[in-house]
C-alpha cells in the first residue's frame, strides 16, 4: 500500500473547518440582526432548527442518490461549498424577512451535507488504518469551523469604526461575507489537492433493515441512544452559548467568549481520541457525556460562581459536550453489521439531528420565558439517558451485530 500524502489530512481538515463554519454563521451575529431587522429573540432557535432539518434532508437524499459515489467525492464537496457559500452570503438580501432566512438557513444545512458527510467519506477512504485519530482531528474540525463565525464576530469589533466595517458595509455583514468566502475557498483547496483514491470502495445503498437493527440489536441500540441523548444536549446548548456568556459579559466580548468555549470542544474530541485508544471509546463517551451531564445540574449554582469558576464551567462544557462525538461515531461503526453501516450511521444521524431540532426548539422558548438557572439542568435528561444506554459497552465486550437473514419464501 502507497504512503499516504502528507497534504491529504490537513487539506481535508482545513477544509472540513472551512465548509462548517456555515453552520452558525447566522447565530453568531443575530444581536445584529435583532438590532437591524426586528427579528425577535427566539428567532436564534428557529433558524438554527432550519439549518438541522436542512442537514437531515440533505443527508437523506445524498446517501439515498449516493452522490458521493456518481461523482467524485471532492467535486461534490466543491460544488456543495461554493453553493452553501452563495447560500450564506445572500443572507444579506434578505432584509429583515424571516421567511427567506429560513429557507436560506434550510439550503445551507441540506448543502452541509455534501461537505460534513462527504469530507469524512473522503478521509476514510485515504485512512482506512488509523481513521481513529483522524476522526477526532475532523470532527474537532467541524466544532472549531462552528466556532469560527463567533471569533470572527469578535475580532469584527462593536460599532461603525469596527475592523470589518469596510466598503460600506456595516460588521455583521462583513463577518456573514467573510464565511463564505472561506467556505468557498475551503472546497477550491479540496477540488484541486485531494484526489479521488485510486482504490476507493463504493458505498452501498442504503437499506431500511438496518433501521430495525437500531432497536433490535442491544449494544447497537446501546450506542445509538448513547448518541441520541448527546444530541439532546449538544446544539441546544451551542445555541444558548451566547446567552449564558451574556449574563457576565457584553459586546463583542460575548462573541470572543463564545469563540472559545466553542473551540473547547476540538480539544474534547482529539484528546477523547487518543484517550480512546487506552480506554476504549465507550468509557471515554461515558465519562466525557458524565461530565457534561454534571455541567448542566450544576448551572444553577455556577451561573452566579466568581468569574474565573464561571469561566472554567464553560470552557469544560464545551470540551466534553462535543468531545464525546467521535466517540459515539466509533461505537456505531463498530457495532453496527459491516453490510449496513452507512444505512445505520445514516439512519442514525438523521434521527439524532430530528432530535437536536426538538431540543433547540424547546430550550430556546424556555430560555426566554425562564431564567435560565431553571432551565440548564433540563438538558442533562439527553446525558442521563445516555448514560443509562451505554451501560452494556462498558464492559469492553463489543462484538459485530449479526445482520438477521430474511426468511425463506
Amino acid at each position: 500500500m502507497s504512503a499516504v500524502p502528507r497534504r491529504i489530512l490537513p487539506v481535508i481538515v482545513l477544509s472540513q473547518f472551512a465548509g462548517t463554519s456555515l453552520w452558525f454563521a447566522v447565530n453568531a451575529v443575530m444581536t445584529d440582526l435583532q438590532q437591524a431587522w426586528g427579528l425577535q429573540a427566539s428567532a436564534v432557535g428557529t433558524l438554527t432548527s432550519a439549518v438541522q432539518l436542512g442537514f437531515v434532508a440533505g443527508t437523506l437524499v445524498f446517501s439515498l442518490l449516493m452522490l458521493a459515489d456518481r461523482f467524485a467525492p471532492s467535486r461534490v464537496f466543491l460544488a456543495c461549498s461554493l453553493l452553501g457559500a452563495a447560500c450564506n452570503a445572500a443572507t444579506l438580501l434578505a432584509d429583515g424577512s424571516l421567511g427567506v432566512l429560513l429557507a436560506l438557513r434550510f439550503a445551507v444545512g441540506f448543502l452541509l451535507a455534501g461537505i460534513y458527510p462527504v469530507g469524512m467519506k473522503i478521509a476514510a477512504s485515504w485512512y482506512r488504518e488509523g481513521l481513529g485519530a483522524a476522526m477526532g482531528i475532523l470532527i474537532g474540525a467541524l466544532v472549531l469551523g462552528t466556532a469560527l463565525p463567533h471569533g470572527l464576530r469578535a475580532i469584527a469589533g462593536d460599532g461603525a469604526g469596527s475592523l470589518f466595517a469596510v466598503g460600506g458595509l456595516q460588521a455583521w455583514q462583513s463577518v456573514v461575507l467573510g464565511v463564505s468566502l472561506l467556505a468557498a475557498a475551503g472546497g477550491a483547496a479540496t477540488a484541486l489537492l485531494v484526489p479521488t483514491h485510486p482504490a476507493q470502495a463504493p458505498g452501498a445503498r442504503i437499506t431500511p433493515r438496518a433501521l430495525g437493527l437500531v432497536w433490535t440489536d442491544r449494544q447497537l441500540r446501546a450506542s445509538v441512544f448513547g448518541y441520541f441523548g448527546h444530541m439532546w444536549e449538544l446544539y441546544a446548548m451551542l445555541v444558548l452559548v451566547p446567552a449564558i456568556l451574556a449574563t457576565r459579559f457584553a459586546g463583542s466580548a460575548v462573541s470572543a467568549a463564545a469563540f472559545w468555549v466553542i473551540a473547547a470542544g476540538f480539544v474534547g474530541c482529539a484528546g477523547g481520541g487518543l484517550l480512546a485508544r487506552r480506554h476504549g471509546s465507550a468509557r471515554v463517551a461515558w465519562w466525557q457525556l458524565a461530565a457534561s451531564g454534571a455541567c448542566c445540574l450544576a448551572a444553577p449554582w455556577l451561573l452566579a460562581a466568581p468569574l474565573p469558576v464561571f469561566v472554567g464551567w464553560m470552557l469544560l462544557w464545551g470540551m466534553t459536550v462535543a468531545g464525546d462525538s467521535p466517540q459515539f461515531s466509533t461505537l456505531t461503526a463498530q457495532n453496527a453489521p459491516a453490510q449496513v453501516v452507512g444505512s445505520v450511521l445514516t439512519f442514525s444521524n438523521c434521527i439524532g439531528f430530528a432530535i437536536s431540532v426538538a431540543s433547540i426548539e424547546l430550550f430556546v422558548r424556555a430560555a426566554a420565558a425562564w431564567p435560565l438557572a431553571q432551565v440548564l439542568p433540563w438538558l442533562a435528561v439527553g446525558p442521563l439517558l445516555g448514560l443509562w444506554m451505554l451501560r452494556p459497552l462498558l464492559r469492553g465486550d463489543v462484538r459485530p451485530a449479526a445482520l438477521p437473514s430474511r426468511p425463506g419464501r
